[in-house]
């Protein structure tokens, strides 16, 4: 605990002091452009490898970047509500989905459920994603593990923009050139981050 007091206690000293002006002129209302869906892994850090300030990012993060496709419901749905809240109250112009490399997740996936047994509702929740495997064995050329890997991050990315378009306030506006949506695999030992391109259907590294 003291570890994140020092920390807060640098924070007002040195960041929040260089940022006083900004803090001030973002204090009652917020204007972030960007919804970025992440995962909830500690490696990743949205606003340090975006290099973005306060008020810029609307940031929701969960296990494996998942987004649950568009349903009506009366359950508590965090996700999707922060989905509703950034493209219709909000009125973002882009949503980043960022997968990352090494993600325990994406690597549960290729796992027999049983061997989730002791994590109930992580298992539930990877059900959202359970067509990734499929697709990636279709995909793979060999038995690698490091090729295994790699193609689940990323088609899972690719699962979650096809979910995010059952959204239909989020079709609409894609459709209209309102929205643009992003895909993301961020390689943690290298920083490197390659993006979808839809007209390649590959990733291809951000340079």
């Amino acid at each position: 605990m003291e570890r994140l007091f020092n920390g807060y206690m640098k924070f007002m000293a040195e960041d929040f002091e260089r940022h006083r002006q900004l803090f001030q002129d973002i204090c009652r209302k917020q204007n972030p452009h960007t919804l970025f869906i992440g995962c909830s892994d500690s490696r990743v850090v949205p606003n340090l490898i975006t290099q973005t300030d306060p008020g810029e990012l609307f940031i929701v993060r969960n296990i494996a970047n998942i987004v649950p496709p568009y349903r009506q419901t009366e359950e508590y749905v965090a996700t999707t509500s922060v989905i509703e809240y950034a493209v219709l109250a909000l009125e973002v112009d882009t949503i980043v989905i960022c997968g990352h490399s090494n993600c325990g997740g994406c690597a549960a996936l290729n796992l027999p459920p049983e061997r989730l047994d002791h994590l109930p509702h992580v298992r539930k929740w990877l059900e959202v994603s359970r067509e990734v495997k499929g697709r990636v064995d279709r995909l793979m050329t060999g038995d690698s593990p490091e090729e295994r890997e790699w193609l689940t991050e990323q088609v899972n990315v690719l699962v979650q923009m096809k979910n995010l378009l059952t959204y239909p306030y989020v079709a609409e506006r894609y459709r209209q050139g309102k929205l643009n949506i992003h895909g993301w695999h961020y390689i943690i030992e290298t920083g490197e981050i390659y993006n979808f391109n839809d007209a390649t259907q590959l990733f291809e590294l951000i340079s």
